[in-house]
């Protein structure tokens, strides 16, 4: 059987911050609830009762307990990253171009044709992310400078 999850032993001012933080009700929902899911586990409720006391699945309160034991106070508030997405240079395009009518092959690749997912993927360990190669490649695709079969 799996041992049970809980929380590092918290010390008197980590137990504070997490009432203080509870108790005052401003700032994010997100915040208030994951210190209540730590705070609870720190006072030796189970991962089920937490879950149901606070209206969420048994999974991502230990995702919870688990971030704060690595993480600490910071795992606590949210972290969005929103806004608009990152534009590509000059440069970037032509790169992107040039990769997109490439035939697989000149890269070592085993396929004979591209296709969206596998330029992204393909791209995504050169340190690009999937979501931006996938972004690059389809806008290239959309403004028709590139075919899939190159």
């Amino acid at each position: 059987m799996a041992e049970r999850v809980r929380v590092r032993e918290i010390d008197d001012d980590e137990g504070r911050r997490l009432l203080r933080i509870i108790r005052r009700g401003t700032g994010p929902v997100v915040t208030w609830r994951r210190a209540q899911m730590v705070l609870l586990s720190a006072q030796g409720m189970y991962v089920a009762k937490i879950a149901a006391g606070t209206f969420t699945s048994a999974d991502r309160v230990r995702d919870v307990i688990h971030n704060f034991n690595a993480d600490g106070f910071d795992s606590l508030y949210p972290k969005y990253k929103g806004g608009r997405p990152k534009t590509f240079t000059l440069p970037e395009r032509r790169e992107i171009k040039k990769i997109a009518k490439s035939k697989p092959a000149e890269h070592g690749l085993p396929f004979s044709t591209w296709s969206l997912a596998k330029l992204a993927t393909s791209w995504s360990p050169r340190g690009w992310s999937t979501t931006s190669a996938m972004r690059a490649f389809g806008s290239c695709f959309a403004r028709r400078a590139c075919r899939f079969n190159a």
